[in-house]
C-alpha cells in the first residue's frame, strides 16, 4: 500500500512539474537544448514580405575555402566530422546576405527551432538601444530605481546601480552559482532558470554585496533586472517589443518565441529562451553587421551598435564584455558574438559584413575555445571576393 501511495505521489508530482519550481528542479534536472519544448512561450510573429538570404550551392568555392580553412585550424580533421559529432544542429557562414555554408546535423534542418540560451542576452542589449532610441528609456545612466522603485524600500543602495551597470554584468548584486539544493543560496542559476514568477524572484532575491562598476561577475539577476526595465518603459511584454520592432521589420523567415516563467506569470526568461529558426539568429547577427540598418531602415542607431559591442574597459571593469555581448577579439579587430550554453553562437565580423552561427545540443569535446578559434580563422581567412560562385 506504502509503495503504492508513493508512486502515485511521484506520478502526480511529474505530471506538476511544469507549475512548481522544485518539481522543475527535481524532474527537469539539468538545462537542456530541448527545453524550448518544457517551458510555455509566446510567439513572436513574423510578417511579409520575408527577407531571404541568397542562397549559394552547397559545393560553391567559399564553402570549399571554409572547409579548408577548419581542416587547417584542426590538424586535418574533417569540419563535416566534427560538426556531427559534437552535436551541431545547425552551422552557417553568411556574407553580405549570401549563404555561403550553410549545413545541418543531428535531426535538424532549416525549419528547426533552436533555442538561445544566453544569446537571449544580446536580443535584450538590442531592444534597451531602441528604447533610448525610441526615448522610452532615457539613457543607460540612468539609475533602475528610477523603473523599479521598490528596490529602494530594500536598500537605498539600489540607486546607485544604473542600466549600464546591468548590461556589463557589473551591478554588485550577489550571485551565488551551484549549490547542492535548488533552495539554498548558493543556486542563483538553478532559481533563475526555472522559478515560476521571475519578476518575483529578481525583486525578492536581489542583494547588493559590492559596489556598482568596480568588478564583473555574470549574473543571471541583471537580465531579469533589464526585463523588467523594458517592460515597464514600453509598456508591453518583451517578446512584443521584439516582434514589432525587429520581428516583423526584418523580414524575418518564421515565427519565433521567447519562452517564459510560467502561464500565470507570463515573464520572458530573459537570460535564456529566445527561439528561432539558424538563419534568423543569422539575420539578427547581420543586423548589426550592418550597424543596425536592415533594408534602408536604420532600426537600431548606429551609435548604439557601435556602444554596445565595442571593448572598452573605461566605463566598465571588463574589457571582454560590453552590453550582453562578448567582444574578446583577435588582433584588435572589433568582432563580438552572442553566446549560450552548449555551444550556441551568432559571432559577428562587421569588416567583412560576415556571420557565423553555430547552434548545438552540445560545445563538442574540444569546448568553446574550438568555436572561437574557427571563427576567428574563416573570419580572418576567408576570401570573400572569389568569383563565380553564384
Amino acid at each position: 500500500m506504502l509503495l503504492v501511495l508513493a508512486l502515485v505521489i511521484v506520478v502526480v508530482a511529474y505530471v506538476l512539474a511544469p507549475n512548481f519550481y522544485l518539481t522543475r528542479t527535481i524532474f527537469w534536472r539539468e538545462s537542456d537544448y530541448k527545453d524550448l519544448e518544457k517551458f510555455p512561450a509566446r510567439t513572436i510573429h513574423n510578417a511579409p514580405p520575408v527577407f531571404r538570404f541568397d542562397k549559394l550551392p552547397a559545393d560553391n568555392p567559399y564553402a570549399s575555402q571554409i572547409e579548408a580553412i577548419a581542416s587547417d585550424s584542426s590538424n586535418g580533421e574533417s569540419l563535416e566530422d566534427y560538426l556531427n559529432a559534437s552535436g551541431t544542429t545547425a552551422i552557417l557562414v553568411i556574407h553580405d546576405d549570401k549563404l555561403l555554408y550553410e549545413r545541418y546535423f543531428n535531426g535538424y534542418d532549416e525549419t528547426s527551432l533552436n533555442t538561445s540560451f544566453s544569446m537571449a542576452k544580446s536580443f535584450a542589449s538590442a531592444l534597451v538601444g531602441i528604447a533610448i532610441d525610441k526615448e522610452r528609456i532615457k539613457s543607460v545612466n540612468e539609475p533602475i530605481t528610477n523603473y523599479i522603485p521598490e528596490l529602494l524600500e530594500k536598500d537605498e543602495r539600489f540607486k546607485s546601480i544604473t542600466i549600464r551597470h546591468l548590461l556589463t554584468m557589473s551591478s554588485g548584486i550577489k550571485y551565488e552559482e551551484g549549490g547542492d539544493l535548488p533552495w539554498s543560496e548558493e543556486a542563483d542559476d538553478t532559481k533563475t532558470y526555472y522559478a515560476t514568477n521571475l519578476r518575483e524572484l529578481a525583486l525578492e532575491n536581489c542583494l547588493i554585496e559590492g559596489k556598482p562598476g568596480e568588478y564583473f561577475e555574470y549574473n543571471n539577476y541583471n537580465p531579469l533586472l533589464v526585463g523588467l526595465i523594458l517592460e515597464r518603459s514600453t509598456g508591453t511584454p518583451v517578446s512584443r517589443y521584439l516582434q514589432e520592432k525587429l520581428w516583423k521589420p526584418m523580414g524575418m523567415e518564421a515565427d519565433g518565441s521567447w519562452s517564459l516563467d510560467s502561464t500565470t506569470s507570463g515573464f520572458e526568461k530573459m537570460e535564456s529562451g529566445v527561439n528561432a529558426r539558424a538563419r534568423d539568429f543569422g539575420r539578427f547577427g547581420m543586423l548589426f553587421a550592418k550597424e543596425g540598418k536592415w533594408e534602408g531602415e536604420q532600426l537600431i542607431s548606429r551609435e548604439w551598435v557601435e556602444e554596445s559591442t565595442r571593448p572598452d574597459a573605461t566605463t566598465d571593469p571588463s574589457s571582454d564584455y560590453q552590453y550582453f555581448w562578448w567582444v574578446n577579439t583577435p588582433d584588435g579587430k572589433d568582432h563580438f558574438s552572442a553566446r549560450g550554453n552548449y555551444g550556441q553562437y551568432i559571432y559577428v565580423a562587421p569588416e567583412k559584413d560576415l556571420v557565423i552561427v553555430r547552434l548545438g545540443k552540445d560545445e563538442g569535446e574540444q569546448g568553446y575555445e574550438y568555436w572561437i578559434d574557427l571563427f576567428e580563422e574563416v573570419s580572418t581567412k576567408l576570401d570573400t571576393s572569389v568569383k563565380g560562385s553564384s
